[in-house]
């Protein structure tokens, strides 16, 4: 669980830039989208005193209500969990759906409570503009260090542009996760899975965020 931890926290300046993406013309290229509110998005985690000082409600309801809408938990769930999410219940679909999108709402928090000097640089799209899933590349350049190499995949929705998968330093998230899901999968079923992760939530929603060291 740790590299995921790990490849969520850079992700998450990624995941962040498409907080207006509702307020965005229909039309608009998503790599446009996410160079065109980057800067406003990540500035406002930096500024934000409340998120700087692991203020718990404040930033749960920031990924909540900025963050989540933008990205398909669900799909990434059933990519997670392969050839098993075909063998799940319609009730245990949902139910692990529910609760990896908890996970990811609590793993998000954390990264976006320690946002200090990062910024985003954007590569040139690969892409045709009539193309209903897409690539975005960018890396993200640290205070200390080379830059972290982040690519997203982004799939048109009738609800507008969403992302799906993240590639940090060649792995890709859905991938990652995938993994421990077989694993938890094999020792105890979907039930068995969904156990583990809900435990996991109720762990964190009682510990403190982390914050930028000052």
């Amino acid at each position: 669980m740790k590299l995921i931890k790990q490849l969520i926290a850079l992700a998450t300046v990624a995941l962040a830039v498409n907080a207006h993406a509702a307020a965005a013309p229909s039309n608009e290229a998503p790599d446009v989208l996410v160079k065109r509110i980057s800067q406003d998005v990540i500035e406002t985690a930096k500024s934000d005193k409340a998120i700087q000082a692991g203020d718990q409600k404040k930033v749960l309801d920031l990924v909540e209500s900025k963050i989540l809408p933008y990205v398909d938990s669900q799909r990434m769930t059933a990519l997670a969990a392969g050839r098993f999410w075909r063998d799940a219940t319609p009730e245990q679909q949902k139910a692990l759906s529910d609760q990896f999108r908890t996970l990811l709402i609590f793993t998000y928090s954390g990264a976006l409570s320690q946002i200090k000097n990062e910024t985003v640089e954007f590569k040139p799209m690969r892409s045709d503009p009539s193309d209903n899933e897409v690539e975005v590349r960018s890396q993200v350049n640290v205070t200390r260090g080379e830059p972290i190499p982040l690519n997203y995949r982004v799939a048109k929705t009738p609800s507008g542009w969403k992302i799906y998968d993240i590639n940090v330093l060649g792995a890709w998230l859905v991938e990652t996760y995938k993994g421990t899901f077989a694993s938890e999968i094999s020792k105890g079923g979907i039930d068995g899975l969904i156990k583990t992760l809900t435990e996991k939530n109720k762990s964190l929603a009682n510990k403190p965020l982390k914050t930028v060291a000052k």
